[in-house]
């Protein structure tokens, strides 16, 4: 009896924090609730080392969470919203940075070296079969 009176003040107090948590964001229609909750989870905190924005407690973060707020109430696109993060915040602010120049030794550097190891070893391996 206990164990299930325990188990069902724990899942009110979950409660309590869910309706705090959506209180402080109001939203006239689910559609920018959810495009908000996909832009929390698709920045990244500047100060914090690879967390969202969504999950991260910095100052920063809160100011950037309602920027973004503010900014979906306004009706602009992820993509707006995203430039002028991008814009104040470098490419860091995003998860998947896009493909410039700069950028182009991230993305491309890997599967370069990969190759290069390949062409060694198949180099090597045809000199020792030609030396046998």
């Amino acid at each position: 009896m206990s164990r299930l009176f325990l188990t069902l003040c724990a899942l009110l107090l979950c409660t309590g924090v869910w309706a705090g948590a959506s209180a402080r964001y109001p939203f006239d229609h689910p559609a920018q609730q959810a495009q908000f909750q996909a832009l929390l989870h698709d920045l990244r905190c500047p100060v914090c080392q690879n967390q969202d924005l969504a999950d991260s407690h910095a100052e920063l973060a809160a100011d950037l969470r309602g920027e973004v707020y503010r900014m979906v109430l306004a009706h602009q696109s992820d993509q707006d919203i995203i430039q002028h993060l991008t814009a104040r915040y470098g490419d860091f602010i995003v998860f998947k940075p896009p493909i410039k120049l700069l950028t182009s030794v991230l993305w491309l550097g890997p599967a370069l070296l990969l190759l290069i190891g390949l062409g060694i070893f198949a180099m090597t391996c045809i000199r020792r079969v030609q030396h046998d």
